[in-house]
């Protein structure tokens, strides 16, 4: 199941132009936030996906019943760019346990790449909501090969992958490999530069966010 924020009119369709627009881009503190943001309202749909159990809560003057999630959350991020718009989701999802991966582009000489994934923390995820979430999807290697390794720690009972901005390619891809699994998005771009990067997309958003990083 796919779902675009930008389909609908909503106060997310402003973050993602903060985030696209070059001038705004120079605030790194801004983009940050505008990618925290954007994961708080993707956490805020995501919920509405999820299982509820009815609970009697006490209050001063007698007893509620409240509708709360039933299942158990695990909320994951590829390293570094996804960090702001986990945190986003962290910021509702405030009891979830955390997993993180570091993986990154190693590229070759002949201007190809693989996906390299050297670390890895992740707890049980065995009936649980995985979300992994990574700022962008561009060829959507890095966000399988996350996922995959990230099965080997359990099956969780649902996969939610998010992002601020999908390639249609990383987009298709995701779904053939993963084809039970939710997609959500700020916003879909169709084209993809032969160096892998999505157009018009916003850019590196790791750069934009942390500074640029040390070329090999």
């Amino acid at each position: 199941m796919i779902f675009n924020l930008s389909e609908q009119n909503s106060i997310a369709n402003r973050f993602v132009a903060e985030l696209r627009d070059v001038h705004i881009q120079k605030d790194r503190m801004r983009f940050r936030r505008n990618l925290e943001r954007l994961g708080e309202v993707l956490a805020y749909e995501i919920s509405k996906t999820l299982q509820y159990t009815t609970k009697d809560v006490e209050t001063p003057l007698g007893i509620a019943q409240v509708q709360l999630p039933a299942q158990p959350v695990v909320l994951s991020t590829i390293l570094r760019a996804g960090l702001p718009l986990h945190q986003g989701m962290l910021n509702v999802f405030d009891d979830a346990s955390n997993a993180f991966v570091s993986a990154y582009r190693l590229h070759h000489k002949d201007g190809t790449f693989e996906i390299n994934l050297e670390y890895v923390s992740c707890p049980n995820i065995d009936d649980s909501v995985l979300i992994i979430t990574d700022s962008m999807l561009a060829t959507g290697a890095s966000m399988a090969l996350a996922a995959k390794e990230l099965h080997q720690h359990g099956q969780p009972a649902a996969v939610h992958f998010v992002t601020a901005i999908a390639s249609s390619y990383g987009l298709e891809y995701i779904r053939r490999v993963f084809p039970q699994a939710y997609i959500w998005m700020g916003a879909l771009d169709e084209e993809l530069t032969a160096k892998s990067y999505i157009v018009p997309g916003l850019g590196d958003a790791g750069d934009l966010c942390y500074g640029p990083k040390l070329q090999d």
